[in-house]
C-alpha cells in the first residue's frame, strides 16, 4: 500500500505503547549487544564503531555550532567590557599627561625667566665616546674593567664611564685604543656625591663589595632607604648630575648605597669626555698711580 507524498504514517495505538513501555529495556539491549560485540574483537564490530562515529560526528558538530557560538559571543561580550574598562584608564591618564604637560609648561617659562633675571650660564653639554668592555678584571681586590676605546677617541683619565642607568666608573688608565675603568665598588674608588632629596653632600666608597658605603654625611642629614645619590661635581673631577646609586641599609655602622648601574652585567659603557669650564682670569690689578702725579 502507497502513501501519498507528505502524510504522516501513525503507528496503531497499541504497538505506540507497547514502544514507550519497553523503550528504556530496548536501549539497554541495544547497549549490550554492542558491548558485547565490541569485547569480541571481530572486525564487524570495528566497522560498526567506525560507522557509529561517522554518524555520530556531523550531530554532534552540528550540536556545538550553538555551543561555540555563544562562548564567541559572551568572550566578545567580556572584551567590550574590559574595552571599556581601558578606554576609561587611558582617558584618566591622558588627563594627567595633559595637568603635568601644564605644569611642565609652566616650570619651562620660570625657568627661562629665572635663566634671565640671573643670568645664568647654560650648561655644556658633554660628548660620549661608546666603548665595548672586552675584558672584566673585577676579583677579590680589584673591581675594574677594560674597554675597546682609548686616547685616539679622545678619552682621558678621569673621564665618567656610565651606562644607560647612572655612573659605573671613572677611566684611571689609558692607551691609545683601549681604557681600564674603576668601578664605583672598587676600595680605592671615591665620588663626590649628592643626596637628591636632601641636597646634602657626601663621599661614596667602594669596598670591593656589590655595593658601596656613604662617608662624610652629617648626621642631621635626615638619610632615608631608597634616597637616590647623584655626582655633585665638586672637585670638578665628574660631571654634576649622574645618578649613582639608591641608598638600601641603614645601621649603626652607616648607610650601605646599591649602584644604580648593574656593573656585573656591563657589555657597553659610555666614556663621557667632559672638561670642567675653566674658571675666568682675575681682573688686572690698577695700576698704583704715579709718584710724579702733580696736584
Amino acid at each position: 500500500m502507497r502513501f501519498p507524498r507528505g502524510t504522516a504514517v501513525r503507528l496503531p495505538a497499541p504497538v505506540r505503547t507497547l514502544l514507550r513501555r519497553f523503550n528504556l529495556a530496548l536501549l539497554l539491549g541495544v547497549a549490550a549487544t554492542l558491548m558485547a560485540i565490541d569485547k569480541t574483537g571481530l572486525e564487524a564490530g570495528r566497522n560498526l564503531r567506525a560507522a557509529v562515529a561517522d554518524a555520530a560526528v556531523p550531530v554532534m558538530d552540528a550540536l556545538s555550532r550553538p555551543v561555540e557560538s555563544v562562548n564567541l559571543a559572551v568572550d566578545e561580550v567580556v572584551g567590550l567590557v574590559n574595552l571599556r574598562a581601558e578606554n576609561a584608564e587611558l582617558r584618566l591618564a591622558v588627563e594627567r599627561l595633559r595637568h603635568w604637560e601644564t605644569r611642565a609648561r609652566r616650570l619651562a617659562r620660570e625657568n627661562a625667566s629665572l635663566r634671565t633675571l640671573s643670568r645664568l650660564a647654560p650648561d655644556r653639554f658633554p660628548v660620549f665616546v661608546t666603548g665595548r668592555v672586552v675584558v672584566d678584571s673585577g676579583n677579590a681586590y680589584v673591581r675594574a674593567v677594560l674597554v675597546n676605546a682609548g686616547g685616539d677617541d679622545g678619552v682621558r683619565e678621569g673621564h665618567a664611564a656610565v651606562t644607560g642607568e647612572g655612573l659605573a666608573g671613572r677611566v684611571v688608565d689609558v692607551g691609545r685604543r683601549a681604557s681600564r675603568v674603576l668601578l664605583v665598588t672598587d676600595l680605592t674608588s671615591r665620588v663626590p656625591v649628592v643626596v637628591e632629596r636632601t641636597g646634602h653632600h657626601a663621599v661614596l666608597a667602594g669596598d670591593n663589595s656589590r655595593w658601596a658605603r656613604l662617608s662624610y654625611l652629617p648626621r642631621s642629614a635626615g638619610l632615608a632607604v631608597g634616597d637616590r645619590l647623584v655626582t655633585s661635581g665638586q672637585g670638578a673631577a665628574l660631571p654634576p648630575g649622574l645618578p649613582v646609586g639608591v641608598v638600601s641599609e641603614l645601621s649603626e655602622a652607616g648607610a650601605r648605597v646599591r649602584p644604580i648601574a648593574d656593573l656585573g652585567r656591563l657589555e657597553y659603557v659610555r666614556l663621557i669626555v667632559w672638561t670642567p669650564p675653566a674658571l675666568d682670569p682675575a681682573p688686572p690689578a690698577p695700576a698704583p698711580a704715579s709718584a710724579s702725579a702733580t696736584l
